[in-house]
């Protein structure tokens, strides 16, 4: 498999890679699907926050390579300057004992440390809204 390009935080995967099928392929459903959701919200200390970006990206791809659990994640810097947010779909609740469980996984997180404060929760999807239909 060739190595993703990484362009402005968006990946190039290759016409090749994009015609192999998915296991998961995207869809919708008429109501919410039980998907679990970490969101870790990083408030960067003041002229760090592509610092923090970069360790929880380092993070994130690790986990995405290493761990079935992971499902996908959207990794954004605010505006501002001031915090980066990562909300990552993963498989079960479990699957955050399994990461941390990992040596590797806890010294990449660490690194958060000397950037920024952060936190995280787990949330479970309970509603899923979607746009009204557009008047025919």
């Amino acid at each position: 498999m060739a190595a993703p390009v990484y362009l402005n935080g968006a990946v190039d995967l290759g016409r090749s890679l994009l015609r192999r099928p998915m296991s998961f392929p995207a869809h919708f459903t008429p109501g919410p699907v039980p998907t679990v959701f970490i969101v870790n919200v990083i408030h960067a200390h003041p002229g760090r926050q592509d610092e923090a970006f970069a360790i929880i990206q380092d993070v994130v791809r690790y986990v995405a390579e290493r761990k079935p659990g992971f499902l996908w994640s959207n990794l954004a810097k605010s505006t501002d300057g001031l915090t980066v947010v990562n909300i990552e779909a993963i498989a079960d609740e479990g699957n955050v004992g399994e990461f941390f469980a990992d040596p590797v996984f806890v010294e990449k997180f660490k690194r958060l440390d000397a950037v920024s404060t952060s936190e995280f929760h787990t949330y479970r999807v309970t509603d899923l809204v979607l746009p009204g239909a557009v008047a025919a």
